[in-house]
């Protein structure tokens, strides 16, 4: 649980005034690089004994992934009973991301769940957004998400999120202003401190990239693409809400595409493939749902060869399975891609005039209703 010692590291150092972005710990010499906020909040840590705090870490994770499995349910237009809610939760602890964040004493899990659960409310809800900008205020990554709701016409949920996520901001400005000015000025923009970017636990789309190409420092190759999959990723979680009615694969696109083009996304910040699989599931989707189940829990990456720099030197076959994540979740985009074309073209056909060459039949059910959104939306993957 070296991540946990990190945090409880940093509520040590806002207890005693220590240099919040100064320190390392553990043997791997780890620094803090969550914004002063996130400190705030891991103060309480400090005055539990390091044993007891790691059990309490441990049983914290497996009831927040049980909350992540019923908003994820939710997310698909389901719900699951204490039985399913269980016996999915004992199997999602295989999931690798889960798996490792666990093992780590992360906090994916308590950000996920917060940007799930405020996603998940109905429109209109009192306050939606407030804790899409809390989670963004911990962890910078969720902040994606107002993006989507602007682009999304939501522009109430997204001016909540932006107030919310400023807010904490100014709360770690008012505790902390040197740290402050040092992460905002500073901090952010060292992603080295994060750690290496080609190694094979950065799944994200700059760490496959540094891995095929051999080098350490990609720049422009993993920057252009990077920009392009983020504008791509957007606008197709924008026409799948807009366009498709479909918020599942709206929230789903926009996950995987911050875990993209985030120069670092470390395997346990993958805990979005719990909703993946629940929203495939829900659809439908038996043997894309097991593929996807497979990709997330044959930990490939960490059978290939990697001490030292030898994730800079894998031959080809061995770049498919450093690389796992990276791949799957372009291939959903360009899945979604298809799919929107498929539609557009069905759509087209829809207008000829009957009894002419190439007119489709109507889109209603054989008794006369129209097709429902959970079928809409079941057509975005296909």
């Amino acid at each position: 649980m070296a991540d946990l010692l990190v945090y409880r590291a940093e509520g040590e150092a806002v207890v005693h005034g220590g240099d919040l972005y100064g320190f390392t710990v553990t043997e791997w010499r780890l620094p803090a690089t969550y914004p002063p906020f996130a400190a705030v909040l891991f103060v309480p840590t400090t005055v539990i004994p390091v044993p007891a705090l790691k059990a309490l870490f441990l049983a914290g994770n497996a009831l927040l992934l049980a909350w992540v499995v019923a908003l994820s349910a939710r997310l698909a237009g389901r719900t699951a009973p204490l039985p399913l809610l269980c016996a999915a939760t004992a199997l999602a602890l295989w999931l690798e991301p889960v798996f490792q964040t666990l093992l780590f004493g992360q906090v994916n899990l308590a950000v996920t769940g917060l940007v799930l659960w405020d996603l998940t409310r109905p429109p209109g809800a009192r306050a939606k957004g407030l804790a899409l900008g809390i989670a963004a205020g911990v962890k910078l990554t969720p902040a994606i998400f107002i993006a989507y709701l602007f682009l999304t016409a939501r522009r109430k949920e997204a001016a909540t999120a932006t107030a919310s996520f400023a807010g904490t901001a100014l709360f770690g400005a008012l505790l902390l202003p040197a740290a402050t000015v040092d992460f905002w000025t500073r901090r952010l923009f060292e992603t080295g401190r994060v750690g290496k970017a080609w190694i094979v636990d950065n799944q994200s789309l700059q760490g496959l990239v540094a891995r095929a190409t051999g080098t350490a420092a990609p720049g422009l190759a993993w920057a252009v693409p990077a920009a392009v999959v983020a504008a791509t990723g957007l606008w197709l979680a924008t026409r799948a809400h807009r366009v498709h009615g479909s918020e599942s694969w709206g929230v789903l696109l926009t996950a995987f595409t911050a875990l993209l083009v985030c120069p670092i996304s470390w395997s346990h910040h993958w805990v979005w493939c719990v909703p993946l699989l629940a929203v495939l599931l829900a659809e439908g989707r038996t043997l894309l749902a097991a593929t996807a189940a497979l990709v997330f829990t044959a930990r490939t990456m960490w059978l290939v060869p990697h001490a030292g720099d030898r994730d800079l030197h894998l031959p080809g076959w061995q770049q498919l399975c450093a690389s796992p994540y990276p791949l799957l979740a372009p291939a959903l985009l360009a899945g979604a891609v298809a799919a929107r074309r498929r539609q557009g073209r069905r759509l087209r056909r829809s207008d000829t005039p009957p009894g002419s060459p190439g007119a489709a039949l109507p889109d209603a059910l054989p008794d006369g209703s129209q097709p429902s959104a959970s079928s809409s939306s079941a057509s975005m993957i296909r």
